[in-house]
């Protein structure tokens, strides 16, 4: 370490202190406002969305988020859109069912029953809907099934 000498103070000056070095304070770590937090946030969830989009496709990355499958809480009761026509044992894929209401003139369909826990082998059989049927009724059965797994079937019958 130096020392440092200073010239003898002035009479009517107020005594010196010794020349040393202090360091600047140090300057309190900046913590992240609101904004900057959300900012984040958001920035994390963009960035799993592209990641997503060109691992899967981007169209059917926004389109699985954006579609959602309206007719998931449909009951007895309700009524369902205009659907593929479809004769005897046919099956159609179905892109934009919906629930409507019956007053509509968009209502194609009543939901006589629904049944839960079905596997996509029991929804073709198509059997889970006799007990909903009358004598005479012709019967459509939709189901919501990913292959190997449990889904739901809408009982169904033409709207009158």
């Amino acid at each position: 370490m130096s020392e440092q000498v200073a010239p003898p103070p002035a009479p009517d000056a107020a005594p010196s202190q010794p020349a040393v070095e202090t360091p600047p304070p140090a300057e309190p770590e900046a913590k992240k406002s609101g904004a900057k937090k959300a900012l984040g946030i958001v920035g994390a969830i963009l960035a799993i969305v592209v990641v997503a989009g060109l691992k899967f496709g981007l169209a059917t990355t926004i389109g699985n988020f954006l579609d959602k499958d309206e007719t998931a809480a449909a009951k007895a009761g309700d009524c369902i859109a205009e659907l593929p026509e479809v004769t005897g044992t046919e099956e159609e894929e179905v892109d934009g069912a919906k629930v409507v209401e019956c007053t509509s003139t968009d209502a194609a369909y009543n939901v006589v029953g629904r049944v839960d826990g079905q596997t996509e082998a029991q929804a073709k059989a198509g059997t889970a809907c006799d007990q909903f049927l009358k004598e005479g009724d012709e019967g459509y059965v939709f189901y919501s099934i990913a292959p190997g797994k449990t889904g739901y079937l809408l009982c169904l019958t033409k709207k009158a």
